[in-house]
């Protein structure tokens, strides 16, 4: 989240903060010390029992400060992240003074506003504060909000209805503009109509106080809480032009009363007024539009979530609301239907579409045993699942977390565009009053100068600023989304787009991750012994290499016996006691270790290697230790594999693979993968060194990985990708999770990454020479009000139009035909 302004408490502020990781009496008194050194706490009362912290202040204290305290006592503050809908926004200052007025609020630590998605993430000490409280910090500064709880039906429901709304007073705004706007361009061809200045009074002010109530509105807002936003430019633009036609409509009537004679001068501008405000309705509707298709990827990810499923009970089956269903419960799925829970199959068999969650086009065959994932569709079987996570715990739940997330985070080039933002609009104020007075001092004409003045009010847009960023994030998020890539934040998406090298660990990323015990080398010519007293060493563990030996024993009826003392050998191998002797298998690093001679073995393990296995090593320790086999082991290269590595290089991007095996095993899928460049024999605990090594060369370094000893090295990394095949705690860890474990999808996420920085950076191009260029040309009189009104509109427009553009990229890993939108 995006800090506003510090936030801080007055005088004798009572605060209540939630601590997890205490544990005993010694620890309230670590914390009550940590407060109590903070300048301005008066007093600290800690409670192991309630897991709180009441702190009395002396004086204004930042809640970031005490937080810290407490972080660096050892503890940690309990947080939780409560989401508002923040109505009436309307441009980048809106933004701004909303997270000024949050970050104000005693126990809030973080803000971000997103003036796209019109939410507000706000990170809270645990039982601090209030979401009323929060609320009504928004509506002091002027805007309405509510819990963003809404039903994404609902939700697109209140937005249809807003949208409707806005596109009525739009068609009235036409309908009463057009009178006033059309003579001027039928004067043109030689036409003299003109309406009478009355009659242009009467349809210009309902759209000045009727249609743009709005503006006023806000603008007031903007001025109690001592700032300025678009809707105050508006509103004092449009209220220029509208009061010197007023002025000029009565100057004859009051002529008349002072001097007894006095004429019409003809010269109104309620057009100017009229005209600029409807087309910034106009452009307000539009935007709103474009931007409601930016979340399209969120509501379609909704849309995945049923509310009912049949549930087999004792008493048969029967429909309940899925927010009813239990862990444990068995929910029956019909042809067609979307599968409501994630679960294991306990009958039936099927394909299943799961392509609106992972991008995979092509229905997956899933049968008993076989794990399900809620919002994917059943194909054509009927199948009974046995629940296993439901509600926020659900893959889809998750997904379009990260999804919500990422589209409301702020990248960090938004920090340049929040300090412009914030003197924006009191700089245009200083323009066009400069604009007034040297035209009124140079010319003598008020009128003129007025109108100039108005054309620098209305042609300055904040907004186009505001959006450049958060439009462009949403509508790449959004699509990577569809294609099964989850990118983590903005932040992520933003160093993505520099990677310069790639990082692929092998097992499981570019190999299938199913090993298969490919050979087996007895010393005395006993294979099927070897067999049994490898699979009893590794007898219960879950290691790829175990599984195999284990499903060797099965195919071939070799009894197991029973290990005892059995101990993992990070990064080496694993030793067991067996039948009275102690066992060990692992590696060449292992066997050298243990002094045991490979004997005739040696030039049969360097053929095996070179032919891509990875090699298992198992002899007896002691006073003699003695060699009992090799097994070799083989796991089949992904069909993807060797063309992601082909992408990245096009893209001048380096790839690496890192691998504990050997470092025969290692060239050999290196050199069906087309790799130059690949680090063998690493132990998981140096994964992370390599990273930061190669990163200290000053290579942005991407690295993907799916197990949990990848998890240190993606932490490393620039950027981490896991493979959503993999462990929780690599997604965890990683900026990027691909929802399915296809490698060419790496390319994709930069790729896409590449895209939606570019539009970032062309959106904020335009919209900085937008003003750059309109605030001089209005200043200069070379733009009526109606014009700098309708370009002022356009800006807005174009640049979440422009973002939307990325809604057509699609990833080369599915896309044969390598449709592209060009940027």
């Amino acid at each position: 989240m995006t800090a506003a302004a510090p936030n801080t408490h007055s005088t004798h502020q009572k605060l209540r903060f939630g601590i997890e990781g205490m544990s005993c009496a010694s620890c309230v008194s670590h914390i009550e010390k940590a407060l109590n050194a903070v300048d301005g706490v008066a007093s600290v009362s800690v409670n192991l029992a309630t897991e709180t912290a009441q702190i009395t202040l002396a004086k204004a204290v930042p809640s970031e400060q005490l937080s810290a305290a407490v972080e660096n006592a050892g503890y940690h503050v309990s947080t939780s992240t409560v989401r508002l809908n923040i109505d009436g926004m309307s441009c980048a200052s809106c933004v701004g003074r909303i997270e000024k007025a949050l970050q104000a609020t005693p126990g809030v630590l973080a803000v971000s506003v997103n003036l796209a998605t019109e939410i507000a993430n706000i990170e809270i000490a645990k039982d601090a504060i209030s979401s009323a409280e929060l609320i009504a910090a928004v509506s002091n500064a002027g805007y309405q909000a509510s819990l963003d709880t809404e039903h994404a039906k609902v939700k697109s429901d209140t937005q249809n209805s807003a949208s409707n709304k806005e596109a009525r007073a739009v068609i009235i705004g036409a309908i009463l503009s057009a009178p006033l706007f059309l003579p001027m361009v039928f004067s043109v061809f030689g036409s003299q109509w003109m309406a009478p200045g009355w009659l242009q009074f009467l349809l210009a002010t309902p759209v000045q106080f009727w249609l743009g109530a709005r503006f006023y509105r806000a603008g007031w807002a903007a001025i109690k809480a001592k700032t300025g936003n678009m809707d105050l430019l508006v509103a004092l633009g449009t209220s220029a032009a509208y009061g010197l036609s007023v002025f000029e409509l009565m100057r004859p009537y009051f002529a008349e009363q002072a001097h007894g004679g006095g004429h019409a001068s003809g010269h109104y501008y309620f057009e100017a007024s009229a005209v600029v405000i409807t087309l910034v309705l106009l452009g307000k509707w539009l935007e709103g539009r474009a931007k409601r298709q930016t979340t399209a990827a969120i509501q379609a990810l909704q849309s995945l979530r049923p509310a009912t499923a049949r549930v087999r009970g004792e008493n048969g089956d029967k429909e309940v609301a899925v927010e009813n269903i239990r862990s444990g419960d068995l929910v029956i799925v019909k042809p067609g239907e979307q599968i409501p829970v994630d679960g294991v199959i306990k009958e039936g068999a099927s394909h299943i579409d799961e392509s609106m969650l992972t991008g995979e086009n092509l229905p997956v065959s899933k049968d008993v045993g076989d794990k399900v994932t809620g919002g994917a569709i059943n194909a054509d079987g009927v199948l009974l699942i046995e629940t296993t996570a439901i509600g926020s715990e659900s893959t889809l739940s998750r997904i379009i977390r990260m999804v919500e997330n990422a589209q409301a985070a702020k990248a960090p080039i938004q920090r340049l565009v929040d300090q412009v933002s914030a003197v924006f609009v009191p700089v245009v104020l200083i323009i066009a009053l400069a604009t007034l007075v040297t035209w009124w001092i140079y010319n003598g004409d008020i009128q003129g100068a007025i109108i100039n003045a108005v054309a620098v009010l209305v042609i300055a847009c904040p907004c186009a600023l505001g959006l450049a960023t958060p439009t462009a994030i949403m509508a790449g998020t959004g699509v990577a989304a569809k294609y099964g890539i989850l990118i983590k934040d903005a932040e992520a998406l933003e160093i993505a787009h520099k990677t310069t090298t790639v990082i692929f660990d092998k097992t499981g990323t570019l190999t299938v991750g199913k090993p298969s015990l490919t050979a087996t080398k007895a010393v005395n010519g006993d294979e099927r012994e070897l067999i049994r007293l490898a699979a009893a060493v590794q007898s219960g563990s879950d290691h790829p290499l175990a599984k195999a030996v284990m499903a060797r024993a099965e195919e071939q009826n070799i009894s197991v016996d029973q290990a005892s003392n059995a101990k993992a050998l990070a990064g080496r191998g694993v030793s067991a006691h067996v039948n009275g002797q102690q066992l060990s298998l692992g590696n060449t690093r292992l066997m050298k270790e243990l002094n045991i001679d490979l004997g005739d073995l040696a030039q049969t393990a360097e053929d095996l290697e070179a032919q891509g296995n990875t090699l298992s090593w198992l002899a007896v320790e002691g006073a003699s230790p003695q060699l009992i086999g090799l097994l070799a082991f083989g796991d089949e290269i992904k069909a993807s594999a060797a063309q992601a590595i082909a992408q990245l290089r096009e893209k001048g991007i380096e790839t690496i693979m890192l691998t504990g095996d050997n470092q025969g095993s290692a060239s050999a899928v290196a050199k069906k993968l087309g790799l130059s460049d690949f680090i063998a024999n690493v132990l998981p605990d140096d994964k992370a060194k390599k990273v930061s090594q190669l990163r200290s060369e000053g290579r942005v370094v991407a690295m993907v990985g799916d197990g949990i000893n990848d998890a240190p090295a993606l932490a490393a990394a620039d950027i981490g990708i896991a493979m959503a095949t993999g462990t929780d705690v690599a997604m965890h860890t990683a900026g990027i999770t691909l929802m399915r474990g296809d490698p060419a999808l790496v390319a994709d996420a930069i790729a896409i990454s590449q895209r939606s920085y570019r539009k970032i950076k062309q959106n904020l191009f335009w919209a900085f020479i937008y003003n750059a260029i309109g605030i001089p040309l209005a200043a200069f009189g070379l733009l009526s009000p109606v014009i700098a009104g309708a370009a002022m509109a356009f800006s807005s427009v174009s640049v979440v139009s422009n973002a939307l553009l990325l809604k057509r990229w699609r990833p080369d890993s599915v896309s044969s035909n390598n449709e592209k939108e060009g940027a």
